[in-house]
């Protein structure tokens, strides 16, 4: 009858340890691994927590194994982890320093107090292996959609039951004007999942532009099958959403693939998305065009691009000014964050008034400068010149074929702008000496006498304090933020100087402070040994014997 009670108990164990395998969906070596763990715990705290103790459970039978475990030693200091090396090789004639002996305990009688014990640590093991098995499951579902259940609507976040695991779309990540209740259906994009104190958690969100290009994956098997590809999405979610598309396959037409029959599919989307206005638009390598097409419906008379700031100017007629800005700003904001550039919008009438402004400004300066009557500085700024420089370095010739100039006119006035040139030049360095910066920092390759001053104001110095510089720190740079631009200047703001232009002169200054060494010039001989192979090419070309000649002519032939 014993010996009946014993197996009924271990079969009870292994179907536990199914049940809750299947319930958890997790491993049945895993239930069994913190059943082990439980047991020992248990006799642990029967024997003494001293011992070190080993609890195994056959995963066929169910039964119960418990070893004290005891480390073979030449000084026993610790009776209950420790043996001698004369008492075990009476147990085991083989055992060495070093090894272990398994001395068999009898079964454990569990109490109320240690199985309670063994139940916390079974149920937090299994807690543990559901968790891990629910990051390892979702966290290679970033980036996808999911469907699943409302379970539970919490201060406006919804709790939403997957099947296998629960996520939540927090109250900004649902659109506007949505709600909600226990037992809807909601499909939603995962962005996140995270590993928490509390578990995994799986974040989900419906106003992510990418929800959107995956909802059009969905819809459009060309999009699906990568004919037709989504270069960028924009979104005022529940609103209004421009999305770029591009094919691959000249014969389809991108836009038309995702509008659909009568917009049958674009219009799913829009359901999908609580009726949000959707904009399909062509994508462009060319950013002008692309700038263009974004900024549809409104018509573009003309744009301004200044690639380095990635920042544009376009012209728009009057009477569309208000169609491309868009209700508070919306059109244009959304097509600034599908193309990435900063777009600023003004009429023909604002740009009419800023170029005679601009001119006016050009003009005072040239009379300013060079001592010459407005008639004299209007041409020069007509002509195209803006700067002094400009003027003091361009060939003679150029100014004398202004209408009304000659050649003694053209001397002259390039005579005063090199005269004032130099007495700015001397303003200069003497403003720079008065701020401390070195001398050595001029000698460094692109750097000006007006761009010391500007270093100097700057606290930068000596030629190790622009060494220490990054590029932006001279060319300033951009911050986006919830589709807002926001330029913060750099030291050399105003000179016209590229990122190029200032990694070049912070290279410079590296190797001018020994931070790093010059890259060598190509060696003349390698060059020589080019040119020589250059010109067995071509010798080889003339002689009409290479292979590609041959099938060159094949090809006329045919």
């Amino acid at each position: 009858m014993a010996e009946a009670g014993i197996s009924a108990n271990r079969l009870e164990l292994l179907q536990i340890a199914d049940a809750v395998a299947r319930e958890k969906s997790i491993e049945k070596d895993v239930v069994i691994a913190a059943m082990e763990d439980a047991i020992q715990k248990a006799a642990k705290s029967r024997y003494g927590s001293e011992n070190e103790i080993r609890a195994q459970v056959d995963p066929k039978t169910g039964e119960i194994r418990l070893e004290r475990l005891l480390e073979v030693t030449d000084d026993v200091t610790m009776e209950a982890t420790q043996i001698s090396l004369e008492d075990a090789r009476r147990r085991n004639p083989e055992a060495q320093i070093g090894d272990f002996i398994a001395e068999e305990l009898p079964p454990l009688d569990f109490g109320r107090v240690a199985a309670q014990n063994a139940k916390q640590v079974i149920v937090q093991k299994v807690r543990d292996a559901e968790r891990e098995r629910q990051f390892e499951e979702y966290k290679d579902r970033v980036g996808t959609i999911v469907n699943g259940i409302v379970k539970r609507v919490e201060y406006g976040n919804v709790i939403v039951d997957l099947g296998r695991a629960e996520a939540i779309v927090r109250r900004d990540e649902t659109l506007p004007r949505e709600n909600f209740r226990y037992g809807d259906r909601i499909r939603a994009y995962v962005y996140d999942v995270r590993r928490e104190q509390r578990g995994p958690q799986i974040f989900l969100s419906r106003t992510h532009p990418e929800f959107m290009a995956k909802l059009f994956a969905q819809e459009v098997p060309e999009v699906y099958d990568g004919i037709v590809t989504i270069k960028s999405v924009a979104r005022d979610p529940g609103s209004r959403a421009k999305i770029a598309v591009i094919s691959r396959d000249q014969s389809i037409d991108p836009v038309g693939a995702c509008v659909g029959m009568r917009g049958s599919r674009v219009q799913a989307v829009v359901n999908e998305l609580q009726g949000e206005k959707i904009d399909i638009i062509q994508w462009s390598e060319d950013a002008a065009t692309f700038i263009v097409n974004a900024l549809a419906p409104a018509e573009v008379v003309k744009v301004v691009l200044d690639e380095d700031a990635e920042r544009i100017e376009v012209v728009v007629p009057d009477a569309q000014l208000s169609l491309a800005i868009g209700r508070k700003g919306q059109n244009v904001r959304l097509a600034s964050q599908l193309t990435g550039w900063d777009i600023d919008i003004m009429t023909e009438a604002n740009e009419s008034e800023r170029r005679q402004a601009e001119f006016a400004e050009r003009s005072q300066m040239f009379m300013e400068a060079l001592d010459v009557d407005e008639v004299i500085a209007q041409l020069l700024a007509s002509e195209g010149f803006s700067s002094i420089e400009e003027v003091a370095f361009v060939e003679e010739n150029e100014i004398a074929s202004i209408d009304g100039f000659d050649d003694d006119t053209a001397s002259e006035i390039q005579t005063r702008a090199s005269e004032y040139l130099e007495r700015v030049e001397q303003e200069m360095t003497a403003k720079r000496k008065e701020l401390g910066v070195d001398d050595a920092l001029a000698e460094v390759d692109g750097v000006t006498t007006p761009m010391l001053v500007a270093f100097g104001e700057n606290d930068v110095k000596t030629v190790e304090d622009l060494a220490d510089c990054a590029t932006d720190d001279l060319t300033g740079w951009n911050e986006r933020k919830d589709g807002e631009t926001t330029h913060f200047d750099g030291i050399l703001e105003g000179f016209n100087v590229s990122k190029q232009d200032a990694e070049n002169m912070i290279l410079a200054a590296r190797v001018k402070a020994g931070w790093i060494e010059e890259e060598p010039e190509p060696e003349p001989e390698e060059e020589a040994e080019a040119e020589g192979e250059d010109e067995t090419e071509a010798s080889e070309d003339e002689s009409g014997d290479t292979p590609a000649d041959d099938a060159d002519t094949d090809t006329a032939d045919a």
